[in-house]
């Protein structure tokens, strides 16, 4: 299902997400704020929220970034192919920045129309790539039933208080706190209400959006365990390590197009499933002149690897059509994408159906495909 489309939510909710991103980057050090620093060639900002956009079921996603930064942002959908998002001016700190992200869909001032008032608001930040929709439907589940929610992490370190002369005060017990974490969710009238009541202070000063609601709406947030890969990009070297990330999950999927009919539409479907077990697959059956906007969203998603299954005499059509559509899909090719053609041979006979001139144009296009950051393979399965 493609951004823009809705699915059905958990529990029969709507839901939008608002995703902070006016920060400075202080800590990251350097001229440019870390939710735009380039990681793999893309913005960090655009990889969540691309996160929260594949999942059909959000219907709208805020981005909240600084004033001077509203026109980037809107390069950065544009040449990213973002569908669901709305840039909105944020405020001085980071709660402000959020009360303007919610107020979209309730003050006609904060955007050119009112968007549809969530039943639910997921509230992420622009600077933690590597979240799932598993853990976002917790969230979100867990919001509908207690009005609030927040994914958690045990502690790395024990925490210590200091005293006024700078020696050790007191210590927390580790095994009793959390770490608090992202993505959280609430029901969006408990949350507006409680950024409604809030003081100047807590929107100066305050960091826990789970705390404002306790405090003015006395709701208790449900606490949901989260994964390992939640964290947040703050220095430097975090950007390396999501670097780091990304190439190997790029190395962990594939998407698989099978072009195939009758009894070889199973030899399509086996390579898929037995694939499975090993990494991540997406398997499309169609034929690619179609321009199918699923593959469309693969691509767009930075799947990096392909298998092209089919039965014709000669398939290098298809793979200079699936070559145009990632060279006009605007990803950075700065990490090899693979493309294999899978020819399923069904003649009678012993001898190779594919002959020499269409394996001497097999490999003069590999030659050029390379030149482009793109490994092109071919494979021949004789069927019997």
């Amino acid at each position: 299902m493609e951004p823009g489309s809705r699915g059905a939510a958990p529990g029969g909710v709507s839901v939008s997400a608002v995703l902070p991103a006016g920060g400075s980057g202080e800590r990251l050090g350097g001229a440019t704020p870390k939710q735009f620093c380039a990681v793999q060639g893309r913005p960090l900002v655009s990889y969540a929220v691309w996160a929260m956009e594949r999942i059909s079921w959000i219907s709208d996603v805020i981005v909240v970034v600084s004033p001077e930064k509203i026109e980037t942002m809107k390069t950065i959908i544009e040449k990213y192919g973002h569908k669901k998002v709305t840039v909105v001016e944020g405020g001085i700190t980071r709660h402000r920045s959020i009360f303007n992200g919610l107020k979209v869909f309730a003050e006609n001032e904060f955007s050119s129309h009112l968007l549809q008032r969530p039943e639910v608001v997921i509230i992420h930040d622009a600077v933690r790539p590597f979240v799932d929709e598993d853990i976002v439907s917790k969230v979100v589940m867990a919001a509908k039933e207690h009005g609030a929610a927040g994914a958690i992490r045990p502690l790395v370190s024990t925490v210590i208080a200091s005293a006024a002369d700078g020696c050790l005060d007191h210590s927390l017990e580790r095994a009793r706190y959390r770490a608090s974490e992202m993505p959280q969710a609430f029901l969006f009238d408990t949350i507006y209400e409680a950024y409604q009541q809030c003081t100047d202070y807590d929107l100066d000063y305050g960091t826990e959006c789970l705390h404002l609601v306790l405090k003015y709406c006395k709701t208790n947030a449900k606490l949901v365990e989260g994964t390992a890969d939640l964290w947040k990009v703050t220095y430097k070297r975090d950007l390396y390590a999501a670097e780091s990330i990304i190439k190997d999950n790029l190395s962990q999927q594939v998407c698989v197009i099978t072009n195939v009919k009758g009894t070889l539409a199973q030899v399509g479907f086996l390579l898929p499933e037995s694939l499975k077990s090993q990494i991540k697959v997406e398997a499309i059956s169609l034929s690619l002149s179609k321009n199918d906007s699923h593959l469309q969203n693969i691509i767009s998603g930075q799947c990096y690897n392909f298998v092209c299954v089919n039965d014709k005499r000669c398939a290098i059509q298809e793979i200079q059509e699936l070559v145009d559509m990632l060279e006009k899909s605007n990803i950075p090719l700065l990490y090899p994408v693979v493309l294999i053609s899978v020819h399923l041979d069904i003649s009678e006979n012993n001898s190779f159906s594919i002959g020499m001139e269409d394996l001497t144009m097999i490999k003069k296009y590999a030659r050029e495909t390379k030149k482009k950051n793109i490994l092109f393979y071919g494979l021949l399965i004789q069927y019997k």
